[in-house]
């Protein structure tokens, strides 16, 4: 299976760099492009297009590293930073007008209330994303109870 355009969104998590591993290892067999994205959420009592210095100085390094993980897979890709109100709807709308042909999203192992949790971007990707949608979960670490 070849992926022309993939789109990777990266959140700083330890499955970052793994992900972009990954989008490379697709992407290479049919030359496809690689877009990553990093996407700030910008509260409801500030305007859309407000400066936020901390967050923006995060971003640039979370996706600095992407580059960085890339260039080890000799892989050019292309980075962008987006600002909104919801993560899912604005990966969908990337996704959409990058015509991508995958997500590619990594994503930790997260409890909550002792049950393992998707969180809520990951599950409205899956539901809405006009194309495929690869989930990489980091294994279980020792310790971490798994409950069936």
């Amino acid at each position: 299976m070849e992926f022309s355009r993939i789109l990777v969104p990266v959140n700083g998590d330890t499955t970052d760099k793994e992900a972009i591993k990954l989008a490379c290892r697709l992407a290479k067999d049919g030359k496809g492009k690689i877009y990553v994205v990093h996407v700030i959420q910008v509260k409801r009592s500030l305007p859309l297009d407000a400066e936020l210095q901390p967050e923006t100085e995060t971003a640039e390094d979370i996706l600095a590293r992407a580059e960085e993980a890339a260039d080890e897979n000799d892989y050019e890709i292309e980075t962008d930073l987006l600002q909104t109100r919801e993560i899912g709807p604005a990966i969908i709308d990337e996704a959409m007008e990058r015509s991508a042909d995958l997500i590619l999203m990594g994503m930790g192992y997260r409890q909550r209330f002792g049950q393992f949790d998707l969180g809520e971007t990951i599950p409205y990707v899956i539901k809405n994303a006009p194309c495929r949608v690869i989930v990489l979960r980091e294994p279980l670490l020792s310790g971490q109870n798994q409950k069936p």
